[in-house]
């Protein structure tokens, strides 16, 4: 409904040459290559290997839009793949790599891919199973060893073949990937996205956030999750930035050393296990009061941002869930104000974003430019007008449908409210409200925002549908797990978790307070379908394992109880 012109020269593929011409020898990708080794890639090289695969696609036979799916960890290789498509004039399908097989075969019987491209992964004896035996694949450098002895090498190929000429281009309209959704509600839908919706997410999201070729990032979220895709990968081609990226959990502190990201955005999990990591080294208290101390604090601080590698951070930014007041507060304390970004894959990630100022802690911000934002008058529901919106479902034209209002809003199942200064708020979604068996609904994000700043919890969700009291299930985490082992590490765990609830619950409007607090030691993976790549927790597979204890757990009149599978 939104008529944007898009600046050809704004096109990935635009982009691309005018590196290839104007900064051939800048250093635009980073990779550690495992065992201390680490790897520098100019734009020369990047486009000339993206080139020579372009080249070896087009001669597989495959015709002009086919799909090309990727299956990897973050690499250089994952975007000199993405480049190749589409220089070579195909749609990348990317899908999460720590998806289970099922879900693979679901995708990529779905996106008709032709190819896949098989990179970096943890857990590839668990999804090959999902490869259709038919599917041709190529192994990118980094893969598993049993793919490289399956499959023919990106080395081996490029070395062979002669790099793609010219400067092929494709339209701003032209469909550019499917990028399946987490799907917490269901299987995972092909979003469609245009090159033009990525250009135009790129020209006002960098009105915001600060990217210039001085920048540096260092890429470790999915690449196949919309925001990484956008700030990093589209954000490299707008700007030129110098991206780094992780080699592993284990070496992430070292990563994010080596890369001095200037700017660094987060999931909240992760900033909450920043956060956890520095109070197992510094007792809350005392670093509040160090704090304080004029010349200490600013000796404090740096000394926490040099450990966590954001000594040189000047823009910070979390998403996917929204944070926890008390956690933005505690970062602003140590120097680093965290602005909420807001979207959803069928946006591009891109319709809201804070200034990171304390007094607008709480919301999202206000609409980039381009964006136009509404509530509706009976839902409560968010709806989103922008440029950089989907085309639609891939092969659903239904569902694509019911995607959008009749004039064209995109209907984004958050509910939301906008404050005096035109800042809005996310209260929760639109399904995820339910009601008691007092006829009284409670909002769960909120109450769950709350608790998971316990240092044990990890994730957790609050339930009840026709209960006379919510109640909350929670996974511990590492640390806590190993404490409860103990009896006097779990006495004392209880205790602690006990007091969190009874100070939640006094914040708390009588309907909505939690009956009880129900922990459990297994952990809530991909592959136990309880959560979504994103670590979104899946509502709907949690009512479905534990609602049949509901009423017993209520029965026992405790505040702590502790599930036995």
């Amino acid at each position: 409904m939104m008529a944007t012109r898009i600046d050809p020269e704004a096109l990935a593929l635009q982009r691309l040459y005018h590196w290839e011409k104007t900064a051939p020898d800048r250093v635009a990708l980073t990779q550690p290559q495992g065992g201390g080794v680490v790897r520098d890639y100019t734009w020369r090289e990047v486009v000339d290997q993206a080139r020579r695969m372009a080249a070896h696609l087009q001669s597989l036979g495959l015709q002009p839009g086919d799909k090309v799916a990727l299956l990897s960890k973050n690499t250089a290789h994952w975007m000199m793949s993405d480049f190749a498509i589409w220089l070579g004039g195909f749609v990348s399908v990317p899908l999460y790599p720590t998806l289970a097989a099922g879900t693979i075969r679901q995708i990529l019987e779905h996106s008709e891919s032709k190819v896949l491209f098989v990179g970096k992964l943890d857990g590839w004896a668990g999804m090959k199973p999902g490869v259709p035996a038919k599917l041709p694949c190529i192994s990118l450098p980094l893969a598993p060893d049993d793919a490289v002895k399956s499959y023919p090498s990106w080395d081996d190929i490029t070395a062979r073949t002669a790099p793609l000429a010219g400067h092929p281009v494709r339209p701003a309209d032209e469909l550019a990937t499917l990028m399946y959704t987490s799907g917490t509600t269901g299987a995972p839908k092909g979003v469609m996205h245009s090159f033009g919706a990525f250009a135009a997410a790129l020209s006002f999201g960098l009105k915001r956030v600060p990217l210039n070729e001085q920048s540096r990032m260092l890429s470790y979220l999915p690449l196949s999750h919309v925001v990484e895709r956008a700030l990093v990968e589209h954000g490299l081609l707008a700007t030129s930035m110098h991206v780094y990226f992780a080699e592993s959990l284990e070496t992430f502190t070292a990563d994010l050393q080596r890369a001095r990201p200037t700017v660094f955005f987060s999931v909240p999990r992760l900033w909450v296990k920043f956060q956890q990591g520095i109070n197992t080294k510094m007792p809350p208290a005392k670093l509040n009061l160090m704090l304080k101390i004029p010349i200490l604090g600013g000796i404090v601080r740096r000394k926490i941002l040099g450990a966590l590698g954001l000594q040189e951070c000047t823009f910070a930014a979390g998403g996917a869930a929204p944070m926890p007041l008390e956690l933005l507060h505690w970062y602003a304390r140590l120097g680093i104000n965290i602005a909420e970004g807001y979207g959803m894959t069928e946006n591009i990630g891109a319709t809201h974003i804070s200034d990171g100022n304390p007094t607008g802690f709480g919301t999202v911000g206000r609409p980039y430019d381009s964006v136009q934002c509404r509530i509706d008058a009976t839902t409560g529901e968010v709806q989103i007008a922008s440029p950089a919106n989907m085309l639609g479902y891939y092969k659903e034209p239904a569902m694509s449908r019911e995607a959008f209002t009749e004039d064209g809003w995109l209907k984004t199942g958050d509910k939301g409210a906008v404050d005096a200064q035109g800042r809005l708020k996310i209260t929760g979604r639109v399904k995820d409200l339910f009601k008691t068996s007092k006829g009284k609904y409670v909002a769960p994000a909120p109450i769950e925002d709350r608790l998971v700043m316990h240092g044990a919890l990890e994730a957790c969700c609050v339930t009840g549908a026709n209960l006379g009291q919510p109640l909350a299930l929670a996974m511990l985490n590492i640390d806590a797990i190993k404490k409860a082992a103990q009896p006097a590490g779990r006495a004392e765990l209880e205790s602690s978790l006990a007091a969190h609830v009874k100070v939640i619950n006094e914040t708390l409007d009588p309907h909505e307070q939690l009956d009880c607090l129900v922990v459990t030691a297994e952990a809530w993976t991909v592959d136990n379908d309880l959560i979504t790549p994103t670590f979104k927790v899946k509502r709907n597979r949690i009512e479905d394992l534990f609602a049949k204890n509901y009423d017993a757990w209520v029965e026992e009149r405790k505040t702590v109880i502790w599930y036995k599978a």
